[in-house]
C-alpha cells in the first residue's frame, strides 16, 4: 500500500490536542485580515484553540490529513 499525500493546509490548520485527551483542534477563522479594526478581546479569542464537534469535519480533516493522530 503506498503512502498517502498530506493536504499541507489542512495540517497547518488542524492540531491534536495534548495531554492525553487527544481531540482535534482548530483555529478560528479571520486572525490576519481586518485585525486592526476589532477590540482587543476579540484579538485574543483569534489565539485560543477550539475542539472540532462536527463528525463530517472530523472525517474530512482524517482523509485530507491521514498522518495526524486522534483517538475517536
Amino acid at each position: 500500500m503506498p503512502k498517502l499525500k498530506t493536504h499541507k493546509s489542512t495540517s497547518k490548520r488542524f492540531r491534536i490536542s495534548k495531554g492525553g485527551k487527544g481531540l482535534l483542534m482548530r483555529t478560528r477563522q479571520g486572525k490576519s485580515h481586518f485585525r486592526r479594526n476589532k477590540r482587543n478581546a476579540v484579538r485574543s479569542m483569534f489565539d485560543e484553540m477550539h475542539v472540532v464537534t462536527c463528525g463530517g469535519i472530523k472525517r474530512r480533516v482524517r482523509r485530507l490529513a491521514p498522518y495526524l493522530h486522534e483517538k475517536s
